[in-house]
């Protein structure tokens, strides 16, 4: 009867276990280099093409500093933007030196028009320079479980020791994506902030296009370097479940993005089987310590 009992429940693991199921591979004409479909809740992987190869992440390294600075920041914070910030290369929400934001608004700029100024005026405020807060961004996406992942900057840019995989972009997205305030600014269309010395605020838009392509869009970042090529994590959300696509090197970013998004939605329900501490039934156990276990 225990080995019955033990049977029965080591298949009631592997029904539920994410990690225990093989997630189909190469049946998709993706242009992408790699690729990931994940269930955000329970973060198992629906589909996968190349999902532990390390590439350059591009821009979608900002999912990772708006999840750090969310967590370590406060959205009202002041900050007064440096010299470096301001100067720093590719795309931008114009961002003069000495300019005083608020850490809500930098991170819209950051999120909707991917402004590299407003990362790393970040990630100095939160944690006094590019470097500590990149070491700050690598330690928690370990604790996410992004163990194959490197951070060296907030903003994406190219640097031989930043690099990332699909999975684990899959898996910060995921974690993200359960922070009430990162989903609002994700979903935000516009937003103006403001312009100190101009006639007119900042109009951010957001350059997400899935938002608009897609049933259910709601998330989450474009990136593109010429190392890292064009670089996408969408979501979608319909009755309530949400998935992650995750795209990297891919030419046709949106395209494929859907197509993973079809593959799931066309093919996987999302049903609730038990949950966690719900008593099923006791089963009696012959010559057991206990006379029965639930």
């Amino acid at each position: 009867m225990i080995k019955r009992v033990i049977i029965f429940l080591l298949l009631l693991i592997l029904f539920i276990n994410p990690s225990a199921l093989k997630a189909e591979e190469g049946q998709l004409e993706l242009t992408a280099e790699a690729a990931v479909l994940m269930d955000r809740d329970s973060r198992r992987v629906l589909y996968a093409q190349n999902p532990h190869q390390k590439r350059p992440m591009a821009s979608t390294t900002k999912i990772m500093t708006a999840v750090t600075a969310l967590e370590a920041g406060d959205l009202d914070d002041v900050v007064i933007v440096s010299e470096r910030a301001a100067a720093i290369g590719g795309s931008s929400i114009w961002l003069s030196a000495g300019e005083e934001k608020t850490l809500e608004e930098l991170l819209y700029g950051l999120m909707l028009r991917s402004g590299n100024d407003a990362a790393v005026a970040i990630a100095e405020h939160i944690a006094g320079s590019i470097e500590a807060f990149a070491v700050m961004m690598t330690k928690k996406a370990r604790e996410i479980g992004a163990l194959n992942s490197s951070f060296k900057n907030p903003h994406g840019l190219h640097d031989e020791k930043h690099y990332i995989t699909a999975y684990d972009l899959s898996l910060i997205a995921s974690y993200a994506l359960r922070n009430p305030k990162f989903r609002e600014i994700i979903a935000t269309r516009d937003i103006a902030i403001s312009w100190p010395g101009a006639e007119w605020d900042r109009l951010l838009h957001n350059q997400n296009r899935l938002l608009d392509l897609y049933p259910g869009g709601d998330g989450v970042k474009t990136g593109w370097t010429t190392p890292a090529g064009r670089c996408f994590v969408g979501s979608a959300t319909r009755d309530g479940w949400q998935l992650v696509a995750t795209v990297l090197n891919a030419p046709d970013m949106y395209n494929d993005a859907i197509m993973l998004l079809d593959y799931g939605f066309n093919n996987f329900t999302n049903k609730r089987l038990i949950a966690q501490g719900q008593f099923l039934r006791r089963v009696e156990v012959e010559k057991g310590v206990q006379g029965s276990v639930r």
